[in-house]
C-alpha cells in the first residue's frame, strides 16, 4: 500500500515503491494466501467447494505479468499493472469489482480487468469491504461499489456506482492516497492536504463543520467486548443490542462529498490509515493523532475525547497502518548498539489473537520486540492477524493463523512474528492483509 513522506524522512515504504518501479519492465507474480471464501485468493476452486483457503503462498493464474502494486479490501483483491489497469478479484455482492453489473457467484475467485477505467491511467487502488478506489496519474480519484454511508463521495445519497466513476468534488486536488473503513474514507493530496467524508461517528474523520456524536455501536461493543464474553450477558441478548445499535445508527448523518477536515487546515499531512472504525493520521512534524472508535484502544491514547486528538507515542512514526480494531506503525529510533539509526515496529489495540505481536497494555503502543533486528519496512494489519516485509525483503506474520491466513502451512496462532519461509529466496515486493487473506507481490 502506497504510503508518502516529505524527502528528508522518506517513508520505510518508500522503498517497497522503490523495488517496485525496479521491476516495471520485468514480470512479477502475485500470491495469495489464507481464507478463499469469498474468492479474494483468486485461485482455482476446488472440486469440493467453489473456493478455496490456501496455507501456504500460492500464485495466482490469470492476472497480466506486469502487476507493480497491490490492494487488499475486507473480501476483495486489487492489483495495478504498469500499463495504468486495475484487476480485480473477489467479493462482488456490492459491485466492488467493477464488472459492470453482479457477477455469478463462481466468477468471483476469477480476476478480471476492471470496466470503465480505459480514459485514465491508473497508478494506485484502495479498498474497503464494499467500495474499490483508484488513482490516476493525473491525481484524480475513481470509485465504484455500493455504500450507504456515502463512503463513495459522490455526492448526496449516492449510494452505488456499478462502474468507476470520477469524484467531481475533488478535481484540481492532486490525489496521492486514499484510506477506507467501514463507512468512512479519508483522502491525501500532494500538497499535504486531508479531505474526508462517508459515516462520521466518534470523530473518525475529525471536525468537518459537524457535532461529533459517538456511534451508538459503542456503547454496546463496551457491554459484550472479548473481555465480559464469561459475564452474564446472555447471547440473544447481546444481539438484540447490537441490532438495537444498528438501527440507531441508520439515523446519524454522513457527509457525502470529500471535504476538508477542519482541524488540520494548517497542518502538512503525510500518510493515512484507516481501520474498521478509527483512523490514523501522521503529520510532517511527527505527530501520530487518531481519531474514532477507541473500544479495544486502538486509538492509543490516554485522552478519550472524540476528534482527532495525538497518539502516546514517545518514538517518531516513519509509516502507519491499521487492521480492523487495532494499529500499526514503523517507527525510526537510534540503535544502542550501533549508534546508527533502526526500525522497529509498534502496534496497540485489539490483541484477542495475538495480532499485536506482543504481551503488555494493549491500548499502550508498545515495540514488537521479535522485529527489532529485522529492519521492517511495511507493515499491514488484518482482522486478527498482521504482516511486515523487512529490508531483506521477507515477509513476517502473526495473530490467528486459522484459514492458512499466517501462511505458514497450519491453522496454529502465533503470538510473536514468524517468517513465512516458503518464500525463501523470492524477492519480495510487497505484502498486504485484507480481513482474513493476503496478497504477495514477488518480482521473477
Amino acid at each position: 500500500m502506497l504510503r508518502f513522506l516529505n524527502r528528508k524522512n522518506r517513508s520505510p515504504s518508500g522503498l517497497l515503491i522503490g523495488l517496485a518501479r525496479r521491476w516495471m519492465s520485468a514480470k512479477t507474480t502475485v500470491m495469495s494466501f489464507g481464507d478463499g471464501s469469498q474468492g479474494a485468493l483468486g485461485l482455482a476452486a476446488s472440486r469440493m467447494s467453489l473456493d478455496c483457503d490456501a496455507y501456504e503462498p500460492t500464485p495466482i493464474p490469470g492476472l497480466p505479468p506486469d502487476v507493480c502494486s497491490l490492494t487488499a479490501g475486507h473480501y476483495h483483491s486489487l492489483a495495478v499493472t504498469s500499463q495504468g489497469q486495475v484487476w480485480a478479484w473477489g467479493r462482488n455482492s456490492e459491485s466492488q469489482l467493477g464488472r459492470g453489473q453482479l457477477s455469478p457467484r463462481e466468477t468471483w475467485s476469477k480476476p478480471q480487468k476492471v470496466e470503465g477505467l480505459n480514459q485514465v491511467r491508473i497508478q494506485a487502488a484502495f479498498a474497503s469491504g464494499v467500495i474499490s478506489a483508484a488513482i490516476g496519474d493525473d491525481g484524480t480519484l475513481w470509485v465504484w461499489g455500493k455504500s450507504k454511508r456515502g463512503q463513495l463521495g459522490l455526492g448526496k445519497d449516492v449510494t452505488e456506482a456499478v462502474l468507476p466513476a470520477r469524484v467531481e468534488s475533488l478535481l484540481g486536488q492532486e490525489i496521492v492516497k486514499v484510506s477506507l473503513g467501514w463507512g468512512h474514507a479519508l483522502a491525501l493530496t500532494k500538497d499535504g492536504k486531508l479531505f474526508g467524508w462517508g459515516y462520521y461517528a466518534d470523530g473518525r474523520l475529525g471536525k468537518i463543520g459537524k457535532l461529533l456524536e459517538a456511534s451508538p455501536l459503542d456503547s454496546v461493543a463496551e457491554k459484550v467486548k472479548p473481555a465480559s464474553i464469561n459475564s452474564n450477558l446472555m447471547v440473544e441478548t447481546a444481539e438484540k443490542l447490537v441490532l438495537e445499535a444498528i438501527e440507531k445508527e441508520k439515523e446519524m448523518p454522513v457527509i457525502w462529498e470529500p471535504t476538508l477536515v477542519e482541524e488540520l487546515f494548517d497542518v502538512k499531512v503525510v500518510d493515512v490509515a484507516c481501520g474498521l472504525d478509527h483512523s490514523l493520521v501522521l503529520c510532517s512534524d511527527g505527530a501520530l493523532l487518531s481519531g474514532g472508535s477507541n473500544v479495544y484502544g486502538q486509538l492509543g491514547r490516554v485522552k478519550e475525547d472524540l476528534g482527532l486528538h495525538q497518539v502516546d507515542l514517545r518514538q517518531r512514526p516513519m509509516s502507519i497502518a491499521s487492521g480492523l480494531g487495532h494499529s500499526l506503525a514503523i517507527c525510526k529510533h537510534m540503535s544502542s548498539e550501533s549508534g546508527e539509526d533502526s526500525r522497529s515496529v509498534i502496534t496497540w489495540g485489539w490483541n484477542q489473537s495475538s495480532q499485536l505481536g506482543r504481551e503488555g497494555p494493549e491500548n499502550v503502543p508498545l515495540v514488537v520486540d521479535s522485529l527489532v533486528d529485522e529492519m521492517p519496512i511495511s507493515v499491514s494489519g488484518g482482522r486478527v492477524h498482521s504482516l511486515a516485509v523487512t529490508a531483506k525483503q521477507e515477509v513476517w506474520s502473526w495473530g490467528c493463523g486459522r484459514n492458512g491466513r499466517l501462511g505458514l502451512g497450519s491453522s496454529v496462532d502465533e503470538p510473536e512474528p514468524m517468517l513465512v519461509e516458503c518464500l525463501g529466496g523470492r524477492e519480495v515486493l510487497q505484502a498486504v492483509s485484507g480481513f482474513d487473506h493476503n496478497l504477495v507481490l514477488v518480482a521473477e
